[in-house]
């Protein structure tokens, strides 16, 4: 196994992070501690989950995958807070102070951990001052009950801003973004790539399969399967847009380079996305054993030059097919960006 340093910390984690958003949703506890299990086995070390996922129940059992295999100290576990966790509580979601201790105390009992390897901000919050939320992380660190920190799906300017504010006032910084990142997005390349090669940031995908739409499941003029995301329309909206005919495009595209390879389309889309220049960790999604299987194997496969380029005439460096960021689906969509 290939470990990667987490950005300029020095801290060592695998080239696929595991993701644990299905876990208490659509993924079994039992069904999840067995995914935890075989992940760790094929040398995984970098779980990555959220508060909000489930309410808490993601939380709660990676927390208990951990300790029933008591492999919690070799792991580097990250987490997030911003998500609404109480629909009545207005303070109940958000970067204030406030909500950012609460919720790293529930996420350390719910973890049934003491520490957080990689604490992370989940979205941009403009109400609210970034030093207000940046004191607050410092603190934490300084408590000893978070290692690191991190953001998730910030605009360069705003790891940018965070970075300078942290400087300013003396404050731990961001080490590391987790934004949208596949073969059919990929925006990051003309501004968050080259940010964070310049700074030291370490880069770990969501999302590195598309939501699925990378993985070979959905096919022109084809019925998608039952119970998958995009079986109907009215269960993904408005990001049902997503799958459009490009995307069954580029798919038809990749598939006689993985059948070449002897691989999935999903694991040549992911070994990609892991090869990719400043990229640290794409975070896998898998529901099913099965798919942890077939996303593992993405280790074992090269990507040449040659692959890279026929890759870029599908969809262009810098370029998007399928837009998966959320200001994309607002009332103002950023159609500059594409």
């Amino acid at each position: 196994m290939e470990y990667r340093n987490f950005g300029r910390t020095g801290m060592k984690v695998s080239p696929l992070c595991l993701g644990c958003w299905n876990f208490g949703q659509r993924t079994t506890p039992e069904d999840s501690y067995a995914i935890v299990d075989r992940a760790l086995d094929a040398g995984l070390n970098f779980l990555d989950t959220a508060n909000v996922y489930s309410r808490g129940r993601s939380e709660e059992i990676t927390g208990e995958a951990l300790k029933r295999n008591g492999s919690r100290s070799r792991i580097v576990l990250a987490t997030k807070f911003h998500g609404k966790m109480n629909d009545e509580d207005p303070n109940a979601a958000g970067s204030s102070r406030r909500h950012i201790i609460e919720q790293c105390e529930a996420s350390l009992r719910r973890l049934q951990t003491d520490y957080i390897d990689i604490y992370q901000i989940h979205r941009p919050r403009p109400d609210t001052a970034i030093d207000e939320t940046l004191r607050a992380l410092d603190d934490l660190v300084r408590d000893g009950k978070v290692r690191y920190l991190g953001s998730s799906t910030f605009a360069a300017w705003q790891v940018v801003e965070s970075l300078w504010v942290a400087k300013e006032l003396g404050l731990n910084r961001f080490v590391s973004e987790q934004p949208p990142y596949h073969i059919l997005d990929r925006r990051i390349e003309r501004g968050i790539v080259p940010m964070a090669l310049t700074y030291g940031i370490g880069l770990i995908p969501w999302s590195p399969l598309a939501g699925g739409l990378l993985t070979g499941k959905y096919t022109r003029g084809g019925v998608a399967p039952e119970g998958t995301r995009y079986a109907g329309p009215e269960d993904v909206p408005p990001q049902f847009r997503r799958l459009n005919e490009t995307v069954y495009d580029v798919n038809e595209g990749l598939l006689p380079l993985a059948e070449a390879k002897g691989c999935t389309v999903s694991q040549l889309a992911l070994a990609w996305c892991m090869h990719q220049p400043g990229i640290t960790s794409p975070i896998l999604g898998p529901r099913t054993m099965g798919h942890l299987v077939d996303n593992l194997g993405a280790l074992d496969v090269s990507v040449t030059d040659e692959d890279r380029r026929r890759i870029d005439e599908l969809v262009p460096p810098g370029r998007m097919v399928s837009p998966f960021y959320e200001a994309d689906f607002g009332p103002s969509l950023h159609r500059s960006l594409v």
